[in-house]
């Protein structure tokens, strides 16, 4: 399917990352594999694996935590009196009106 050139384009950012559901996911199937599962292989220990994949999971927790926190400091300054906003700023007056009928109150 195309767009045609009048079309706007959608544009979304999307970040190819494990997250938090995916190293909970790896620390849940590593504990299931180490603690869980009694089978053996020749060339390969199962519970070896489960831990490398606890491992895993717990570090990939751990960036993305620290990643979410590095994200959140990001300080934005107000607008400085006087000066125009940006073309992309939209001012929003907001009012309220109260109405009260007379059986109120």
């Amino acid at each position: 399917m195309g767009t045609s050139p009048d079309s706007p384009a959608v544009v979304t950012e999307r970040e190819d990352t494990v997250g938090i559901g995916g190293s909970i996911f790896l620390i849940a199937l590593g504990a299931i594999l180490a603690f869980a599962v009694h089978a053996s292989l020749g060339f390969v220990s199962i519970q070896v694996v489960g831990w490398v994949l606890m491992a895993a999971g717990a570090v990939g927790l751990i960036l993305t935590l620290w990643f979410w926190n590095s994200r959140r400091r990001t300080v934005v300054d107000p607008p400085v009196p006087g000066q125009p906003l940006p073309p992309d700023d939209a001012v929003v007056e907001e009012r309220r009106r109260t109405v009260r009928y007379p059986d109120q109150y």
